[in-house]
């Protein structure tokens, strides 16, 4: 690159490798607005040429420029003026940004540009690696390399500017092949593995990484992990691109597999040591990080503070930090990153090693000191570990040296690394927080944030193909887990696949069963990462691990995790808090723990492939042992003397004990996820389980009917009983479609409720009265009389009303009562209908059950006609919003709604519609949402908004013909006074 060279030009540099700066003086420069870089950029890249309007106009703009194209260039033009010479005199001419002819020109010394570095720094590599000085070639590439600060251009706009990107991008890639190479030439071969898998993740098809990745292994005495690459790359070129591999990839595939001696590590003359006048020769300085990554994304408050931690290395004892956090989360990659962010820091140099923690061999400290001393220029090291450590200690105490210690399996290998005096520091990463070091600082890396999960995908993938498809690039990314290595190889699969769209991508990723299978890219592969940490846990810390996997829910509560393991919860802390220790699981309170999504298909899938089915089904089976006694504890709370249908399993445990009500209904929320994945793990077991599953569900929906359940619910109900007809037990049906139809009517899924509790009652036998029974009798009259057949509704009741007599329980008696009330009503039975209604909350008071009480005072607010009814709709909405019963509580605003109307409260009216609206809406409750919308319509004609109340009237009517109930009758009713002509009511589906 040439540049015309400027007397005394000020101390002005700029930096396109990465994002577009410039400094002045060491001061940072505002370069303004995207455009304007763009013509900066464009001018610094055409290294002094002169560049005419029309060229900058297509780099900024295409083949569709703005109208004012040339003006806005020669506002840009000026304002880059004032900036970088801001000292120039007013009418006088510019000396860097000059005019020449039709365009312009920007002429700098030739080192201002960090690309004209980088050129110059490999051409001189390249001299230096023809002429045999491999050392010098080396240190002359890392230096070249280090130039770039991310990607290149990042953030200019302009096909100029993409154009470039890409080409300093291939250039960047082609330098890093260059410097694996000359890591190879001196000897690097451990250090380099690392990069090379990254960059072989970035960029699969490029051949020459991947060979080079052969021969690193090759050299570390990993043969079949060399050869593996081979026969990975061969089944990537063959599948994609339908080629087989390139003469350089065979041969070295070849020539491994005959052994070729000249394939070993070759001798590497030592460089020139600079002679002391005083004394002997010095050895240069140890740089032995591994190169920082180009698209480094996120985790700024995280790099800041441990900048400021290690550069602060100046207190009375050595600074020591340490990395823990899963397999693929990207502490190496977070470590390196800094320490090439704070190495000015340590003039000293910087010392590196991969203490392979991970793995079944971890780095011997005495090999590891051995190796520093010789950094150190230590011609023979003395032989015992308390020697070398002491002979290290001293070489450090009068240097200011960073060590970056990577992948430790304990404190105890990084113990004798650690420098005795301040001024060092050391950087340590680890699975296992290393918390026997004293004083150390210790910071857990998470996952990436979804913002910063994108923004590393988008670097490799390319920012245009992700905002094409913005939902399948965060599908793809969650489906990652925001796992940084995840990420990395999702995105290194997108990039070699150019027919791929992103959304071809997230369906792949969207089958579980497959998702780790394709999270792999030649020798990258999530599961062997994560295969790594659980090679490394004891037999019991392993099997807990893959149990509490069985169930798929959000967290695990430490009673259940005991449950599961068959130990006691004193037991099971000691081992869930173990593998939190090792980073195989989180504990994110006290006493609840939780997976990360991909460590949990990979539990997941170690079950699958111990096939001890037996264990894994009695662990279940224990939980729900737990689980069906606590529910029935929490019923008891909630409902004291409400009697619960029998059970077809008998349980072992008494359950967990909820002493109030608060407890129980703060248990009920906070498990309601785990209740579920229990039931869901059961479906698919043997009778056993499913029977305890239903178990579960009928003592849950009894006292929770919430609908939110359904979609979690209603298949898995579907399957069990699918499996008990099969089996013919009449039983266990019995109870599927019980619990099936007290789902379906909380989904407002009337009529599928009806078939529900009918076949329910043809698996039962009236002659012996039961629970179930009478539950099944009184819910069929109940949705029937919704359905609009009172007539049939009421022989199902008398029934239910002559079981609970033999069954005998009061709590019963008043349910059952109330309930016919509401059939009583709608036969035209007024007056008998008020009567039973008061007589089934009269009943209700002397009981202790508040329930019961909320709902009998509904039905009484609903048959009342009158503004009477408004005291006892109060009453019945503040007890369901204590028991926190939302669909409930939704069903009363509504009824309070209309009462109010009644009573000449319109305004009243409206708001307590809006609010059973937005309970409605949040649940997906139809039938609520037509009570509330009917309400609602209603309430803003009396105030005058003919419009919005007509849209909710017709809103309401949509929904109750839809649901087949005879509420839409009067809706309709309602809608034709507002218009000239009839309203004609659509057919019913």
């Amino acid at each position: 690159m040439e540049f015309r060279e400027t007397p005394q030009a000020p101390a002005l540099r700029f930096q396109v490798l990465g994002p577009v700066q410039a400094w002045l003086d060491d001061k940072p420069l505002s370069l303004g607005s995207p455009q304007q870089q763009a013509v900066l950029t464009t001018l610094l890249l055409h290294s002094g040429r002169p560049v005419t309007t029309q060229d900058l106009v297509d780099a900024l703009w295409g083949e569709r420029p703005p109208t004012q194209a040339v003006a806005a260039l020669r506002t840009y033009v000026s304002r880059l003026r004032s900036v970088i010479e801001p000292q120039r005199e007013v009418r006088r001419r510019a000396e860097l940004l000059v005019s020449v002819a039709d365009g312009y020109a920007l002429r700098i010394p030739g080192e201002a540009l960090d690309l004209s570095v980088f050129e110059r720094l490999s051409t001189e590599a390249a001299t230096a690696r023809a002429s045999g000085d491999k050392n010098e070639a080396h240190r002359l590439l890392a230096q070249a390399l280090d130039l770039f600060r991310g990607r290149p251009l990042t953030g200019i706009p302009g096909p100029y500017a993409e154009a470039q990107r890409l080409r300093l991008a291939e250039r960047q890639v082609a330098a890093s092949e260059e410097l694996c190479a000359a890591a190879l030439d001196v000897g690097l071969h451990a250090e380099i593995v690392g990069e090379l898998n990254t960059l072989t993740a970035e960029h699969p098809l490029r051949e020459r990484l991947r060979e080079l990745l052969m021969l690193a292994l090759y050299r570390c005495g990993r043969q079949a992990e060399a050869l593996g690459v081979y026969t990975d790359t061969r089944k990537l070129l063959i599948e994609e691109l339908g080629v087989e591999p390139g003469v350089g990839l065979s041969s070295m595939h070849n020539r491994i597999l005959a052994a070729d001696p000249t394939l070993a590590v070759p001798a590497v003359p030592a460089p020139v040591p600079v002679a002391r006048e005083d004394g002997p020769t010095t050895p240069p300085a140890p740089a032995q990080l591994p190169a920082d990554v180009s698209d480094f994304s996120g985790r700024t408050e995280l790099v800041g503070e441990l900048s400021t931690v290690l550069m602060n290395a100046t207190g009375q004892a050595v600074v020591v930090t340490s990395l823990a956090g899963i397999g693929g989360v990207g502490k190496t990659t977070l470590a390196v990153h800094v320490a090439h962010r704070v190495r000015a820091d340590f003039p000293d140099g910087q010392l590196y090693v991969d203490l392979r923690g991970a793995g079944a061999s971890p780095a011997d400290p005495v090999v590891v000191l051995g190796d520093f001393l010789h950094a150190l220029g230590v011609a023979e090291s003395p032989d015992s570990l308390e020697q070398r450590a002491a002979l290290y200690r001293s070489l450090l105490a009068s240097r200011r040296m960073l060590i970056l210690l990577d992948n430790a399996r304990d404190a105890e290998q990084i113990r004798p690394l650690i420098p005795g005096v301040s001024g060092c520091a050391v950087l340590a990463t680890s699975r296992s927080r290393l918390a026997g070091i004293p004083g150390a600082q210790l910071f857990d890396v998470e996952e990436l944030t979804p913002a910063e999960a994108l923004a590393l995908f988008s670097a490799i993938v390319g920012e245009h193909r992700v905002a094409a498809e913005p939902d399948a690039a965060m599908k793809v990314i969650t489906a990652c887990g925001f796992l940084p290595l995840a990420v990395r190889i999702a995105a290194a699969r997108l990039a070699s696949r150019p027919r791929w769209s992103v959304s071809d991508l997230a369906s792949r990723l969207a089958d579980q069963r497959r998702r780790l299978d394709e999270l792999q890219l030649g020798n990258l592969a999530v599961e062997t990462t994560i295969g790594l940490g659980y090679g490394q846990l004891s037999v019991d810390e392993a099997r807990a691990f893959r149990l509490l996997a069985l169930i798929d829910s959000p967290d695990i509560p430490l009673a259940a995790a005991a449950a599961l393991l068959g130990v006691d919860e004193y037991t099971a802390e000691d081992l869930t808090e173990a593998l939190v220790e090792a980073n195989m699981l989180e504990c994110f309170t006290p006493g609840r723990y939780r997976y990360h999504d991909l460590l949990r298909l990979y539990a997941q899938r170690q079950n699958e492939r111990i096939g001890d089915t037996g264990e894994q089904e009695r662990a279940v089976l224990r939980l729900l042992h737990l689980l069906i006694p606590t529910v029935r504890n929490a019923a008891q709370v909630i409902e004291p003397d409400d009697p619960l249908p029998e059970l077809l399993t008998t349980f072992t445990s008494r359950g967990l004990h909820l002493p109030t009500n608060q407890a129980a209904q703060d248990w009920l929320r906070t498990e309601g996820a785990l209740l579920l994945s229990a039931v869901e793990a059961a479906a698919s077991g043997p009778s056993i389980l499913q029977r305890a599953a239903v178990d579960l569900l009928n003592y849950l929906f009894s006292i929770d009917p919430d609908p939110t359940r359904g979609p979690r619910a209603l298949p898995v109900l579907a399957a069990i009983g699918e499996d008990a007809q099969l089996r013919g037990d009449s039983a266990g049906v019995a109870r599927v479609y019980f619990a099936l139809g007290t789902l379906q009517s909380a989904t407002s899924d009337f009529q599928g409720a009806e078939q529900s509790f009918r076949r329910s009652l043809d698996h039962q036998t009236p002659d012996e009265p039961t629970v179930l029974f009478l539950a099944t009798a009184n819910m069929l009259g109940v949705i029937l009389n919704m359905n609009n057949r009172p007539a049939e509704a009421l022989p199902f009741l008398e029934q239910a009303h002559a079981s609970n007599r033999a069954v005998g329980t009061s709590i019963g008696e008043a349910r059952i009562v109330s309930n016919m009330a509401r059939v009583q009503h709608r036969l035209g039975m007024t007056e008998t209908a008020i009567r039973s209604a008061g007589e089934g909350v009269a009943a209700a008071r002397t009981s202790n059950n508040g329930p019961l009480l909320a709902q009998t005072l509904y039905q009484l607010g609903v048959v009342l006609s009158t503004a009477e009814a408004v005291p006892h709709l109060r009453e019945a909405h503040q007890l369901y919003q204590s028991q926190r019963n939302s669909l409930w509580e939704g069903y009363t605003l509504a009824r309070l709604a209309s009462a109010l109307l009644v009573a000449g409260q319109p305004t009243e009216a409206a708001e307590a519609a809006g609010e059973s609206l937005a309970i409605a809406q949040e649940l997906d409750s139809a039938y609520c949402q037509g009570l509330a919308n009917a309400a609602l319509g209603e309430a803003l004609l009396a105030l005058a908004q003919p419009a919005r109340g007509l849209a909710c009237l017709q809103e309401a009517h949509a929904i109750f013909t839809r649901l087949g109930v005879p509420e839409a009758s009067p809706v309709a009713d309602l809608i034709s006074r507002q218009h000239t002509e009839p309203f004609s009511s659509p057919p019913a589906p």
